[in-house]
């Protein structure tokens, strides 16, 4: 029988100073919440996918420096779980120390909300609060972060180590912030760390802001108000998917929609990098608008797929696909670009292509796996990042 592990006496509280990633943090009953939209843009809209995403702490980590060589963390998780089909793996923490991967736990207990995809209904079963451990760190002061699940709410309740822990002061990283849909948030990424706005970050040496949220890429007014308030270096918002699979908008109203938010972060970031990227390779959405829908014959088995229900007749009509999207966007920026200099844009398809489809397939059509993320990430990276890239070493700094 193993012996128990030593009890760690310092109980440090968790605040908004030590957790990176996050733009508001909701004190509860038993500890905080971090949230990736503020309380007053939570207000502006009721729409539950929306209220879920945001709560999914995507690039929320906690940070702080120690010479603590063991580390618990007591937390809450809220697990997606749907009916019919088997369980979802659980979330994940990433152990990183002084900027690299050491140890990787979960958490046990926790709610459960279970979700009826064929009716939309839910229901959250609650849970006990869960402890991930961490031990066998090195004895001496470091930088040590835990990147907390992307696809589980995550409520924070008590951080215990066997040394005192502070604040790690702001850094000279840059801060990028970046806004998409379910493939940013992380789709099926292997952690949260692996992400690839995540890899990207860690490949450019940068401070991640990811609000990349699942099925809510939707060109918000308040998400794009959101970002403007928030102090960024570099910034990028990743347009298409989500308008198309949720047939939001036609074309008419998409331009001046992309407009206004791109007028809405330029208030608050003039002369920041921003980037505007199109969707990375979808086939059922390429050439035939939405919406999507999902396909539960496989899903006792594991499997849901989606296709696409429209009509690509209905294009002439102003009804949205990727390659419309596409096309518009790099007509918008490129207007745009003439008084704006540091306005770029990356064709989505540069990232993840029709090639890649072939030797990589989206599991559903529509989210990439693991091994997607990482060959995103690398892209990204160079073409962002590298020499001459919108957000290479050479990229101004914001005035804001």
């Amino acid at each position: 029988m193993a012996p128990a592990p030593e009890r760690l006496t310092e109980t440090t509280p968790i605040t908004a100073q030590l957790l990176r990633g996050a733009l508001d943090v909701e004190r509860t009953e038993r500890g905080v919440l971090p949230h990736r939209l503020p309380a007053w843009a939570r207000a502006q809209c009721a729409d539950g996918q929306l209220a879920l995403a945001e709560a999914q702490p995507s690039g929320v980590r906690l940070a702080f420096r120690t010479r603590a060589t063991a580390v618990e963390l007591d937390a809450l998780r809220t697990k997606m779980a749907y009916r019919g089909a088997p369980p979802r793996p659980d979330g994940v923490y990433d152990l990183h120390i002084d900027g690299r991967l050491a140890g990787r736990a979960s958490v046990t207990g926790g709610n459960v909300r279970m979700v009826d995809m064929t009716t939309g209904s839910s229901e959250t079963r609650p849970g006990p609060v869960g402890t991930v451990r961490f031990s066998g760190l090195p004895d001496r002061m470091k930088d040590v972060e835990i990147w907390l699940p992307y696809n589980e709410i995550t409520e924070l309740v008590t951080l215990r180590t066997d040394a005192p822990v502070e604040a790690v002061p702001d850094g000279e990283r840059r801060v990028w912030l970046h806004h998409g849909s379910s493939i940013s948030h992380g789709s099926d990424a292997e952690s949260p760390s692996t992400t690839w706005p995540a890899l990207a970050a860690s490949r450019g040496g940068v401070e991640l802001i990811n609000l990349g949220l699942g099925g809510s890429a939707l060109l918000d007014p308040f998400t794009a108000r959101a970002m403007r308030d928030t102090p960024a270096d570099l910034l990028s918002v990743k347009i298409g998917i989500n308008l198309v699979n949720a047939d939001l908008m036609r074309l008419r109203a998409f331009t001046p929609a992309v407009h206004g938010f791109l007028d809405t972060l330029r208030e608050g970031h003039p002369t920041a990098p921003l980037l505007v990227i199109s969707a990375t390779y979808c086939p059922i959405h390429e050439d035939t608008p939405g919406p999507a829908a999902p396909d539960f014959s496989g899903l006792s088995e594991g499997r849901l797929q989606f296709r696409a229900t429209g009509d690509p007749a209905e294009r002439a009509a102003g009804k949205l696909t990727l390659t419309v999207i596409r096309d518009e966007l790099a007509r918008i920026v490129r207007q745009r670009a003439a008084d704006d200099p540091f306005l770029h844009y990356l064709d989505g398809r540069d990232l993840y292509g029709e090639a890649d489809f072939a030797e990589l397939p989206l599991r559903d059509q529509l989210h990439p796996d693991a091994a997607t993320h990482r060959r995103i990430g690398e892209r990204f990276t160079d073409a962002a990042f590298g020499s001459g890239g919108p957000f290479g070493a050479a990229a101004a700094r914001p005035e804001s």
